[in-house]
């Protein structure tokens, strides 16, 4: 192969001529304002030749006479010119979102959005990062991409600090991103919480700085046909920026002014910072430029926490209050009757019946029995303290990280071949929390924590990635040969947290090991475009090698480890862990996230190879056709076999009807195949439970019958129409859906050993765990739904203009079918832990089924306002307790910006995010 490869490079690259009647066209791109415009992409119609536009909005190319160039740019309707001279100027007029050429969904240059077969949104990050007031990707696209959703998670380990996003309300890991075209790896992490998106690994969007981005294309369509494995519901593709010589600071800086803010008590909160910088330089004398982005950002945590009204203090936590005071070492009080009927006596407001109670009291199960009583509200005046001083941390995490990221493009010469790279790092730092571990509870080793304590999660998420490429044409086909390599870790250090079985020997700050994904992706791209076939056709075809790992890393020893009363470490479901007062069992492992053990300890691989071939006939002007199959083998579950058809029919030169029909696949994730640990999950009654996640392989689930992971496949169909009217410069498109998918794969329910020494209780107490659960093909689904996008330019004179947007998604994902449990588990009567009702809510109504969006941007010299109101239709908490489920209304958020160009490089915004102060029901 490697022979064969550098003779091909040889041929590639020796088989390119120069033109023979070139000449430096000149020139410069302006608006109908006459505005210098920066950032034209120009290309050499039929080729791979082109430049961009500068700072000035000049341009200089290497071209021959007669030769069509083709300008375009995001926000303005593209424009053709022939060359006829050195000196060529155009003027662009402004356009319509759906008029943008993209590169997304099609294989063939040059197509549009509104005459793309599938629906296509594009987000111009680059124009508008200086007026909208969010400052991440995730964020940004929640608030511009109708039919995409995300928000921040709290009180979920390390989804605190990666947002679960979604599209057309599938799974987190059922939509595909990519970077300048090529797949971006996944997280490492994946949700085992209460969350959305719980039972997968998503990507990690807020990896990638917002100054690196010129624009976001969101396909909103089954694609995995043409891009593999993840794109059921969709691509999210972001383009970086290729501009030169246009060095751009960018400060942003926000926190919340409300009456809702610092635990619901009012004030300033959640303070955020952002700064950035991106510059780019011309590289070589044919158009080649690298640019560089830096990113720093610093979000400060917040609660919005009603004040906490639970038990805190029973009647022994205020007996060891007097002892601790008197220097009694409390940890030897609960053996003591003698002590503890001594300091019981200096509580002052016990009453007279209480006192005479434990005076009377012959037995330390005597005092059990008197002392568990509530003197919270006593206790609380007795210590000085309020009851919000025991809140939890209900709001966001906290955060600070910095990324960079290099994006490179050499031509090697004027016939196209040209050497590409691009490349990031980041590294982020979160601060989240859990509940609050209170005096009263079992968890609490009060002679470490006398007043409970607050335990937290400390997270470091590092994440790299390096693309490098060539392409170029050999004869009249288009050749790009890449290799794409990235990797994310995330590794975890618990904080003001104890180990409570472990007693005073438990340390505090605790490493709880973490795990990693890497993923590995060679592709080979072979094109050719033809113009003497129909109206054109467009033929494509290529392969891929994919090599992935995941693995965990161990944590010490004490943030596992459950030790017994004697101080062994328990390993059998007879063994008895140390207790507390009342006798209540105290469990193992750093509070709020136990670490890996050893046992969790792994490093898995696999590979796959995959062939595809795509095809795009515009059969005539009107009528255009596209086909894609994609065969994909997996060393770890066999072969997959897709294709999808789309279609696309003018009924006139501005109105367009589209279809497209495929099917598509996901591979089960190796974080689903081989994630096992124990975590810290309070059911719905609030009583923390440590459940274990098993993997499929293990010996648990062969005890219940649960089958081995395999892909998920999906069918799905969607029919469109578009229309614009360019003399108003008015556009609309409009696209419903059907996706089927079968054997969607879902985190199960927990089930509990039977509690009699039984060989699955002995390996849960090996876990320390109670409980376990799994991930399993256990459901079909159908998800169905309605898209909707309006857009309008309006002129006022020759220096005004409104810019209009109103979209609106519309979808309804639900469970169809019965649920897939084996005849172990439907004779044990437990279908309803394998597919429990609190998983429903999260894959059925946790996110808004409805987002409807309508902004404005008026534009007046060196004046800009900003103007959105965005939609969110109800959504349901997730509880298996049907009796506690609560609808949160639909809400309205307004955003407000005012911009002020100083000069022609600095530009001044204010605005306010959430302007009219909305939050989510109480």
């Amino acid at each position: 192969m490697k022979k064969v490869f550098f003779i091909a490079l040889i041929i590639f690259i020796s088989s390119f001529e120069l033109f023979s009647q070139q000449i430096n066209v000149k020139g410069k791109v302006t608006d109908e304002l006459n505005k210098l415009i920066p950032g034209v992409s120009i290309l050499i119609k039929e080729s791979n030749r082109g430049t961009i536009t500068d700072l000035q909005g000049h341009f200089s190319l290497n071209a021959s006479v007669g030769d069509l160039l083709v300008f375009s740019c995001v926000g303005f309707e593209t424009k053709e010119m022939i060359i006829s001279g050195e000196v060529l100027n155009i003027q662009l007029k402004s356009g319509v979102s759906l008029n943008e050429v993209v590169v997304l969904g099609s294989r063939k240059a040059g197509r549009t959005v509104i005459d793309s077969p599938v629906p296509i949104d594009v987000i111009d990050i680059k124009q508008m990062s200086g007026v909208l007031p969010q400052v991440n990707v995730n964020q940004i696209l929640n608030f511009s991409a109708p039919s995409f959703s995300a928000n921040n998670q709290n009180i979920s380990d390390g989804t605190d600090h990666v947002d679960p996003a979604s599209l057309r309300g599938m799974g987190t890991d059922q939509v595909l991103v990519l970077i300048n075209g090529k797949r971006r790896h996944n997280s490492a992490l994946i949700n085992v919480n209460g969350t959305f998106g719980r039972g997968s690994a998503g990507t990690d969007l807020n990896a990638i700085p917002v100054a690196a981005i010129d624009r976001i294309e969101v396909l909103r369509d089954g694609a995995a046909a043409q891009y593999g494995s993840d794109a059921i519901a969709g691509v999210i593709n972001i383009i970086l920026k290729k501009s030169i010589n246009e060095l751009s600071f960018v400060l942003s800086s926000g926190a919340n002014f409300s009456k809702y803010a610092n635990d619901r008590t009012g004030g300033m909160d959640g303070e955020v910072i952002n700064f950035s910088a991106n510059y780019g330089l011309p590289l070589g004398k044919n158009g080649g430029s690298i640019n560089f982005t830096g990113d720093f950002d610093y979000r400060q945590g917040f609660g919005r926490m009603k004040e906490f009204e639970g038990a805190i203090f029973n009647a022994y936590n205020a007996i060891e209050k007097m002892a601790n005071a008197d220097g009694f070492d409390i940890s030897l009080l609960q053996e003591d009757m003698d002590a503890i009927k001594n300091y019981a006596a200096a509580v002052n407001y016990f009453s007279s019946n209480l006192q005479t109670s434990i005076a009377d009291a012959s037995s330390i199960a005597d005092l059990q029995n008197i002392l568990n009583v509530d003197v919270t509200d006593q206790e609380l005046l007795a210590r000085n303290f309020n009851r919000s001083d025991f809140n939890m941390r209900m709001g966001q995490s906290a955060m600070r990280g910095g990324r960079f990221f290099a994006n490179l493009s050499l031509p090697l010469d004027y016939n196209g071949t040209e050497l590409y790279s691009f490349a990031g790092i980041s590294s982020r730092m979160g601060n989240a929390a859990g509940f609050y571990r209170l005096p009263n509870q079992n968890r609490t080793y009060t002679p470490i924590y006398i007043n409970g304590f607050l335990p937290e999660i400390n997270t470091l998420i590092q994440d790299q990635s390096l693309v490098f490429g060539i392409k170029g044409k050999i004869s009249d086909w288009t050749v790009d040969f890449s290799n794409t390599y990235g990797k994310n870790s995330f590794m975890f250090e618990v904080a003001n947290s104890s180990n409570a079985s472990m007693l005073n020997a438990s340390p505090t700050t605790f490493n709880a090991g973490g795990f990693s994904f890497m993923q590995n992706t060679t592709n080979l791209d072979v094109s050719r475009y033809y113009t003497n076939i129909f109206e054109d056709l467009n033929l494509a075809f290529g392969a891929e090698y994919r090599l992935e790992n995941f693995a965990i890393v161990a944590g010490e020893n004490a943030s596992y480890v459950q030790y017994d009363d004697i101080g062994q470490i328990i390993t059998f479901a007879t063994q008895q862990p140390s207790v507390d007062f009342f006798g209540q069992p105290r469990p193992g492992g750093s509070q709020v996230y136990p670490g890996f053990s050893p046992e969790n300890e792994l490093s898995k691989y696999r590979n796959s190879i995959a062939a595809y071939f795509d095809m795009e006939v515009d059969f005539t002007s009107s009528f255009l056709a596209s086909f894609a199959t994609r065969y994909e083998n997996y060393s770890d579950f066999g072969s997959t076999f897709n294709f999808k058809l789309a279609l696309r029919y003018k009924l006139n030169q501005n109105v367009n009807i589209r279809a497209a029909v495929n099917t598509g696949f996901r591979a089960p994730s190796l974080h689903q195949l081989y994630f096992n640990k124990t975590n810290t999950i309070f059911d719905q009654d609030g009583v923390p439970q440590e459940v274990g996640t098993f993997s499929n392989d293990s010996r648990v689930a062969s005890l219940l019958g649960i089958p081995a992971l395999k892909e998920e496949t999906s069918k799905s169909v969607s029919l469109g129409f578009t229309a614009k009217d360019p003399k108003i410069h008015l556009a609309f498109t409009l696209d419903v859906y059907f996706i089927r998918v079968d054997d969607r794969i879902v985190y199960t329910g927990q089930f509990q050993g039977p509690g009699n020494g039984t060989e699955m209780d002995n390996i849960l107490s090996q876990a320390n765990a109670s409980r376990a659960s799994f991930f399993a093909n256990a459901i079909d689904t159908e998800t169905k739904g309605l898209d909707w996008v309006l857009t309008h330019n309006y002129y006022f004179g020759s220096n005004m203009k409104l810019r209009s947007e109103l979209s609106g998604s519309f979808t309804k994902t639900r469970r169809v079918g019965e649920i897939k449990a084996s005849e172990v588990i439907e004779n044990a009567g437990l279908v309803d832990v394998y597919f429990p009702e609190d998983s429903r809510i999260y894959l059925e109504e946790a996110t808004p089924s409805t987002k409807l969006k309508l902004s404005f941007v008026f534009t007046a010299n060196k004046w800009n306002v900003f103007l959105r109101n965005a939609y969110f239709g109800k959504v349901t908490e997730a509880t298996i307790n049907v009796n506690r489920q609560e609808v949160f209304s639909p809400k309205v958020v307004t955003d407000l910006s005012f911009g002020y160009q100083l000069s022609s490089a600095m530009q001044f915004t204010v605005g306010v995010n959430n302007l009219l102060d909305v939050y989510p029901d109480q």
